[in-house]
């Protein structure tokens, strides 16, 4: 088979992709930050840093800090508002052509509902991700542990406007798969798990904590297997299509995330170490497919053998 006749495109419920590479949220900032390492318009989508109703400070310093195999983070959804983003942000996005799935997050479920009001009819919002499961503000994964929430947030949000809607869900539950049923419920059109795993790093000298906030979301290759786990656990228990997150960073995870049941993947921490690791991943796609036969994506997802 050509790997030139290996179609990439994927489908989101009504959100169409030309390829299942995506970029998470918060880690190419408004993609001002990487247009110089990346050509931005071969991605399939770009996931903007966290955007809510108000400006938010962010946690205190420090923010981030290394830990083996991965990074612990806890920036705190440090933002501009939804105002500022419209009016700033979203028309060099829009320019970009590809897919701007903007990344939102309210304190309450009202919170949510206004915002994705605000952002329906705005030129070039492909979709929402509703980020439901931020570990590191207060609130932040209420709507994200408990099903019958979750479902309630992403109805209100699909009242609110027309948008294709991504909900975001939290490792830090004991049955993701029940979390991922009730985002289905409320009409979500695909779940992305996962957020990063609470974590906490200490210097023992100083018997004090290193992250300004104490705890802070793990995120890397330490939590792969996590996510290759949960992805799995979800693609079974709902129809909608799954987008995998977590410890990606070479076309040897996205080809395990798919096989496991994702339909799309969202790359993270592996752009602050890697900026060009998606094109690389993208450039190696089509020959990772033609080894397992597939003449597109889908024929490989959800595959794996049990």
């Amino acid at each position: 088979m050509s790997h030139s006749s290996i179609s990439l495109a994927v489908q989101l419920g009504r959100l169409r992709l030309a390829n299942p590479i995506l970029v998470a949220s918060g880690t190419f900032g408004y993609a001002r930050e990487m247009a110089s390492w990346v050509d931005l318009k071969r991605l399939g989508g770009i996931l903007p840093k966290t955007v809510t109703l108000l400006p938010r400070p962010g946690n205190p310093p420090p923010r981030t800090c290394e830990t083996a195999a991965g990074m612990l983070n806890s920036i705190g959804l440090d933002n501009d508002g939804i105002e500022v983003f419209i009016q700033k942000q979203m028309p060099y996005l829009a320019s970009l052509g590809t897919a701007i799935v903007v990344s939102i997050a309210g304190k309450n479920h009202q919170e949510f509902v206004d915002l994705a009001a605000r952002l329906e009819g705005v030129p070039g919002v492909s979709a929402l991700e509703l980020n439901v499961s931020c570990p590191n503000v207060s609130g932040g994964v209420d709507f994200g542990i408990d099903p019958k929430a979750c479902e309630k947030v992403v109805a209100g949000v699909r009242m609110a406007c027309t948008l294709p809607i991504l909900a975001k869900l939290t490792p830090n539950v004991t049955n993701v798969a029940e979390i991922a049923k009730g985002a289905e419920q409320g009409g979500a059109d695909a779940v992305s798990l996962i957020n990063t795993c609470l974590g906490l790093a200490v210097n023992w000298r100083t018997r004090r904590p290193i992250l300004g906030n104490v705890l802070g979301g793990l995120s890397g290759p330490a939590i792969k297997p996590i996510a290759l786990r949960m992805v799995y656990q979800a693609a079974r228990a709902v129809q909608i299509p799954v987008v995998g997150i977590g410890g990606i960073a070479t076309i040897d995870d996205v080809m395990e995330f798919l096989v496991a049941g994702a339909t799309a993947v969202q790359i993270g921490t592996a752009n602050f170490y890697s900026p060009t690791c998606t094109l690389q991943i993208l450039d190696t796609l089509p020959a990772a497919l033609a080894e397992l036969g597939a003449g597109k994506v889908q024929d490989v997802v959800g595959t794996l053998q049990i």
